[in-house]
């Protein structure tokens, strides 16, 4: 089949066929996944308020669980994967590689979370996103888990293949795009993600199904959270990615050094899956040595990372301005800033809160004492909320409105209520999560 190309007039960007049907559908499932996890979200809420207490017991962990898997795992996996594909296919402007494969991949990770999801409210498997042993789910819990993994495994490996047809044919000069590199930085992390499920949740299958006696409750929770935590540092690299890709793109902003911004890249390679110790910090399996090593020294050269996208990105975009004339006072640049345009604000807010509130209630909790008095209580689903909510899913809606124009060409409807809607949930899930 003849490989065909559309070029958007507005944007200039080179849409290959098949890469944008893929983007379209990921696009579209993933907010799906959002939206059921935002009503699973709204009745959480209304159980967990005094005044009104919604569900009985049994039926709230049964929600919390829908809400974590929607939330945690689909909506932002699908999303990612559209992320991936036009990272790839669109920046670099070159054919999908094997886009059967990529399709063989969205419906396994669409029927996987399907399957997980019937497992979940038939209520046989309450047993929380992190689904600890020796609390045991339905068989088929597990099964649409592992699907959605080998699916979103098989999407990434697309993805480094697209890479390779890029270089191959030549399709761009020089180094690969800044963005792309981040969203190259998400693959090799999801990679590292999907093979610590896999290596826990395939032996768990088969404990639920009778077929081996039992799982190692401590193993089970040191290697799970290499796909708990790190799935989490996916997003952090993909969201990194789409502040450097509004800025280019709102602002024609350039980062100052695309070495150091590559530099903090390759950091989360290297150290952000090491982050996943500070979820063990109260376990009185690891020892004490462990403990220090992974969260008081190592995941601090992530931290590092995220402060240097931090001030770059703000940074490009200053100098940007500057260069269109506003030059007067040190925040004539900010104050001057598209406020009303929703791909900005969405960004900004999203860079804030997860600069600051995510990032510095992160370091807190990394901290072995402090975790001590903070394990198992509010401050966890406040410092998640300030990190995948205002940091990775605000981001991801704010490109939303870049690309719902030049992927689906479509006018965003009610723009009025576009412009306010990142302050809206913005604001909101800040306060969420400083409360």
């Amino acid at each position: 089949m003849a490989t065909t190309y559309r070029t958007c007039p507005v944007s200039g960007l080179q849409f290959e066929d098949q890469a944008e049907k893929l983007m379209r559908w990921n696009a579209v499932a993933g907010v799906l996944w959002l939206l059921v996890g935002g009503i699973t979200a709204l009745l959480v809420i209304l159980t967990r308020w005094p005044a009104i207490k919604l569900l009985p017991a049994d039926q709230f962990y049964l929600i919390l669980t829908a809400h974590g898997i929607d939330m945690l795992i689909l909506w932002i996996l699908f999303f990612e994967m559209a992320v991936l594909y036009f990272a790839s296919s669109t920046l670099l402007r070159c054919r999908l590689a094997a886009p059967k494969v990529a399709w063989l991949a969205f419906w396994l990770m669409a029927i996987g979370g399907i399957v997980t999801n019937i497992a979940v409210f038939q209520g046989e498997s309450s047993v929380m996103f992190t689904s600890y042993v020796p609390m045991q789910a339905a068989w088929h819990f597990y099964l649409g888990i592992i699907l959605v993994a080998v699916g979103a495994l098989l999407g990434v490996a697309v993805f480094f293949g697209t890479l390779v047809v890029a270089k191959r044919e030549k399709t761009y000069q020089g180094s690969l795009p800044l963005v792309t590199f981040g969203a190259l930085t998400a693959a090799i992390i999801a990679t590292f993600t999907i093979l610590a499920g896999a290596g826990i949740l395939l032996p768990t299958l088969l404990w639920s199904l009778g077929i081996l006696k039992e799982i190692d409750a401590q193993l089970y929770r040191m290697v799970w959270w290499g796909l708990g935590h790190s799935s989490q540092q996916i997003n952090v690299s993909a969201h990194v990615a789409v502040w450097y890709l509004i800025a280019a793109v709102v602002f024609g902003a350039k980062p100052l050094s695309e070495k150091v911004s590559r530099f903090a890249f390759l950091l989360y390679i290297l150290f952000l899956q090491l982050a996943s110790a500070h979820h063990l910090l109260s376990d009185p399996g690891m020892s004490a040595e462990w403990k220090v090593l992974n969260t008081s020294y190592f995941m601090y050269f992530a931290v590092m990372a995220s402060m240097i996208h931090g001030f770059t990105v703000p940074g490009a975009i200053e100098a940007a301005q500057r260069r269109k004339g506003y030059t007067n006072g040190l925040f004539e640049w900010l104050r001057k800033a598209p406020w009303g345009n929703p791909v900005f604000s969405g960004m900004f807010i999203s860079l804030v809160s997860f600069g600051f509130l995510g990032g510095i209630s992160g370091v807190v909790l990394g901290t072995e004492q402090i975790n001590m008095l903070m394990h198992n209580t509010f401050y966890v689903p406040g410092h998640f909320h300030t990190t995948v909510v205002t940091g990775t899913t605000l981001a991801f809606m704010a490109v939303t409105y870049l690309l719902v124009p030049v992927l689906f060409r479509r006018e965003m409807i009610l723009p009025k209520l576009c412009q306010i809607q990142p302050y809206l949930f913005g604001i909101s899930m800040s306060v969420l999560g400083l409360v």
